[in-house]
């Protein structure tokens, strides 16, 4: 018999003066801040996190993967987890134990330590995103003015991503490793203590329960392909320790996906996926996320391996294409009522594809405005084109009571898309460079990176055309 965890009936907290909804936004959009930023924040950290705790190559690449892991793994358990017991309560619970693991990582003093706080982190986060989403489409009506919420919300996440390497950097160069962890302490709680006394409680629990074996099951495999991926770059796709994960991944994937068309009450219903809106919008996040996550981190790659920037003038290098995102983003929800969100999604894919062909003539004497800036900025704006469209469609045709999990399946379809398409692009680029660490050869690496990241845009483009509903309506197909 499947063991369920009883959750309350209670469908909404007692009736109280409801906060204004630009502060729900706001708080919420603040959250996803936290949570995206800390995905890219310590890369710029890790030479001095090698040299403050003895940690070797490794160890240092388990500082990104123990909070990636993490926060896949458990994202579509905690998007239901907010449907069924309440998506403040979830915000609250993952934003404090987010912040009680940043604290604990930045006062570290071994490397385990630092290792065991980011895997808490990842949790933290994976419980507190899909709420962000939620809380936003909750205390926003459908329509032009949810589309505005949401451009907010994708442009907040988006920034956090572009703010990475620049906050990284000002902090390590002005204080030390550990303040890219600890300056979460003060606005974790800041944001913590806002969202107690203002966000109202929701939930959609009406009765049911959370489905264990099937969040284990999901949690475990997508855990299990998170590793498996983050081996790539160490081993290669086919040594052992990658092909082992990778395929136990799957099969429990694919378990988890029989045990929910039998369930009673299934973590996740599997008729969301035979809603177009649903299906379309998340496999063209996945490959989106799967070409622009990696933007940043060879661009930073490329003005410092071969530009000969530092971690901060990189940092400040990508400001301009920090500031296209959010342009993008909020010119969007416009264009989506003149065109709709398909051809909005659709055109800022062919944006984003401009840039990355652009960045793909990329030469190892580049100057700054032709070969970092302008294609930055174009890559940026279509991806905060694209990712409005995109994140509306895929939340606009579930039921209220499947929204968290539907807002958990746009954050694990982003994720993991782009930690593959990281794996996959550092195996090309490597490949291509052959271990040499020449300017011209890390640059052909890089160059190749880009061209391939045009073409998965490119297919993805196609894609969107053919198969995102011309409406955010969600119908099956």
């Amino acid at each position: 018999m499947t063991l369920m965890l009883e959750a309350p009936d209670t469908t909404r907290a007692p009736a109280r003066t409801a906060p204004p909804v630009w502060l729900v936004v706001a708080l919420a959009c603040a959250g996803q801040f936290l949570v995206v930023l800390d995905i890219s924040v310590v890369n710029v950290a890790l030479p001095s996190v090698r040299g403050g705790l003895g940690l070797d190559e490794q160890g240092l690449q388990w500082v990104v993967n123990a909070y990636s892991i993490a926060f896949a793994g458990f994202m579509l358990l905690g998007g239901r987890a907010g449907d069924l017991y309440g998506r403040k309560r979830m915000f609250l619970v993952g934003l404090g134990l987010f912040t009680l693991a940043s604290l604990a990582g930045g006062l570290a003093q071994e490397g385990w330590q630092l290792l065991v706080a980011r895997a808490v982190q990842g949790l933290g986060a994976a419980v507190l995103a899909p709420s962000t989403l939620t809380l936003v489409t909750a205390a926003v009506p459908e329509g032009a003015a949810r589309a505005r919420a949401i451009a907010t919300w994708t442009a907040v996440g988006a920034g956090g991503g572009a703010a990475g390497g620049f906050v990284g950097g000002v902090l390590v160069e002005a204080l030390s490793w550990r303040w890219v962890l600890l300056i979460n302490v003060p606005v974790g709680a800041v944001v913590l203590a806002a969202a107690a006394r203002w966000i109202t409680e929701s939930r959609a629990g009406d009765g049911r329960r959370l489905d264990l074996p099937g969040a284990v099951l999901v949690t475990a495999g997508l855990a299990t392909l998170a590793y498996g991926v983050s081996q790539t770059e160490a081993a290669g796709w086919t040594a052992a320790s990658t092909v082992v994960p990778l395929c136990a991944g799957l099969a429990l994937v694919a378990l988890f996906l029989l045990a929910e068309a039998r369930a009673k009450a299934p973590l996740m219903p599997l008729g969301l996926l035979r809603l177009r809106s649903v299906a379309s919008a998340n496999v063209a996040m996945f490959l989106s996320g799967s070409a622009m996550f990696c933007m940043w981190f060879f661009m930073t790659l490329y003005a410092q391996n071969v530009l000969g920037y530092t971690p901060l003038d990189a940092g400040l290098a990508l400001v301009p294409s920090s500031l296209a995102v959010i342009v993008g983003s909020k010119v969007a929800p416009r264009l989506m009522r003149a065109t709709g969100p398909r051809a909005v999604a659709v055109l800022g894919t062919l944006v984003a594809l401009a840039g990355f062909a652009w960045q793909s003539t990329m030469t190892a004497d580049g100057d700054y405005l032709t070969a970092i800036m302008i294609p930055g900025v174009l890559m940026m704006l279509g991806a905060g084109l694209a990712g409005t469209p995109l994140a509306s469609l895929a939340t606009s045709g579930a039921a209220p009571e499947e929204a968290g999990l539907v807002s958990g399946l746009v954050n694990t379809s982003r994720t993991m898309g782009g930690s593959l398409g990281l794996a996959v692009m550092a195996t090309i680029a490597a490949a291509r460079t052959d271990g040499r660490g020449t300017p011209e050869a890390l640059t052909e690496g890089y160059a190749l990176v880009f061209a391939t990241g045009t073409a998965v845009l490119a297919v993805g483009a196609a894609l969107m055309w053919a198969w995102l509903p011309r409406t955010g309506a969600g119908e099956k197909g």
